[in-house]
């Protein structure tokens, strides 16, 4: 079990596993196209950051990284087809993770954070352009800042 974890209900961790194949799909899906390119960049990612990102983050990310293929694939059949409807399930199903974030380590959860919106900039870099360069677009560019999300800032940030 991830030590920042301690303190939550299973449920609460599904989510926040969860919260990285739902990203997936809700940048990958916001042009109404899920490409295997980006879930293939989605899955990479994700293996990365289970031993290249963050010491703190590197446990999280191998729990990811087991269930990513998986839940990825049950995501995708239980939410709806429909762009804007799924867009909207998405981010209730994120927008849980404010009441949960704040249970665990504030640090954690900073890191946390930011790692959920590069990693959803990085989804919507993988779709295409050159060298990644005007790739994102106008539709993913409106949810990679991942705005259902409160910020969570570093302890020392906080005035």
């Amino acid at each position: 079990m991830i030590e920042q974890f301690k303190k939550l209900e299973q449920s609460e961790i599904n989510q926040l596993i969860d919260a990285i194949p739902l990203i997936t799909i809700l940048v990958a899906g916001a042009d109404g196209n899920i490409e295997i390119k980006e879930t293939d960049w989605a899955k990479k990612i994700a293996s990365i950051r289970s031993y290249a990102s963050d010491l703190l983050l590197r446990d999280y990310y191998k729990g990811v990284d087991a269930v990513f293929d998986t839940r990825l694939n049950e995501l995708r059949q239980e939410l709806p087809d429909d762009v804007q409807e799924r867009t909207q399930e998405i981010a209730s199903r994120l927008t849980k993770l404010n009441d949960i974030l704040p249970k665990i380590d504030q640090m954690f959860a900073a890191y946390l954070y930011k790692s959920f919106i590069s990693f959803a900039e990085r989804v919507a870099k993988s779709a295409g352009g050159f060298m990644s360069f005007f790739s994102i677009s106008a539709e993913e560019k409106k949810l990679i800042k991942l705005g259902m999300l409160d910020p969570v800032k570093m302890p020392d940030e906080e005035q």
